[in-house]
């Protein structure tokens, strides 16, 4: 019988440990080429929306195959769906409905990045936002290393008060809302920066050296949630996608900075073939922006430690 869940079944912070094993084990996958990942699709529906498509999973004993289907058309209410084959018997093996796969993905997928580029004694958080994503950033931040504080900033300051008491029941550390970017970041060994600000809120001179930052939000030349200094002033700057980078209807948001030769894949960095972090001093720059199929990986993950 295939399972069907939905948002309400993925509550809390209990699934990202295993999120983040499974797209960890995805990159790996990927840096040894038994990965499907194809760039996103858009599917118009002119005057409406899109459709957006990611298609992929991994090859090997246990290959999986799948996609997720998200919309992006008006409307107070958004969904995704995501489906799960195992592709080496047809067997359907589950389906997830709701926003929240998308978003432990993503979540996960920063963990990852924070696990391998981030300093190994990280453990203080700044985070730039108080959406779904900003939540399960800094839950994967705090699977990952021992953080001890965070303190929030967003522009509602009902919402980073929300912010700060919620996540401190769900994850049992400090906590505390900031007054300003700067209050949330100075002192910060690891930036979530998870708007949706189509101008940068945040800038090179607002950071500690030897900051890791993953930024979620906006990364294209029509918008862009980081200030490009930034890049200028990392050692490493990785993504977890180049195709993708390449994929956008704009063009990425380091295109023509001197800094897009640059990027190197985070898989290349997990398996060893690509330099990381070397000193605690290095700033390291982590670019999101959604490696098909580690929707699919999580799900099939998911699904199996019900």
């Amino acid at each position: 019988m295939t399972i069907i869940l939905k948002d309400e079944d993925l509550v809390g912070s209990s699934f990202m440990k295993v999120a983040i094993d499974a797209v960890e084990g995805a990159f790996l996958a990927r840096a040894h080429g038994k990965a499907v990942s194809p760039p996103r699709h858009h599917v118009s529906f002119p005057g409406s929306g899109d459709l957006v498509f990611t298609v992929g999973g991994i090859l090997g004993e246990r290959p999986l195959a799948g996609f997720r289907v998200y919309e992006t058309f008006d409307g107070a209410e958004h969904s995704q769906i995501v489906a799960v084959w195992s592709a080496d018997d047809a067997r359907l093996k589950g389906i997830i409905l709701g926003e929240r796969l998308g978003a432990i993905r993503t979540g996960a997928i920063g963990g990852v990045a924070i696990r391998h580029l981030s300093s190994p004694e990280a453990n203080i958080v700044g985070v730039l936002g108080s959406g779904l994503q900003a939540r399960t950033q800094l839950a994967a931040a705090a699977a990952v290393r021992e953080v001890t504080v965070a303190r929030v900033y967003s522009r509602n300051e009902i919402n980073r008060a929300v912010f700060a008491r919620e996540m401190q029941l769900e994850l049992g550390i400090d906590i505390r809302p900031a007054e300003s970017v700067r209050e949330a970041v100075s002192d910060a060994d690891i930036v979530i920066c998870a708007t949706s600000s189509n101008r940068p809120v945040v800038t090179a001179s607002d950071l500690k050296f030897g900051a890791h930052i993953n930024t979620v939000g906006p990364k294209t030349l029509q918008g862009y949630e980081l200030g490009l200094d930034i890049a200028d002033a990392a050692k490493i700057i990785s993504t977890d996608s180049s195709e993708q980078t390449r994929s956008y209807a704009s063009p990425f948001f380091l295109t023509g900075s001197g800094n897009e030769q640059r990027v190197v894949e985070l898989s290349d960095i997990i398996a060893g073939t690509a330099l990381g972090r070397t000193s605690a001093a290095e700033t390291t720059l982590f670019c999101s922006v959604g490696l098909a199929g580690t929707e699919v990986v999580v799900a099939s993950a998911i699904l199996g430690n019900l």
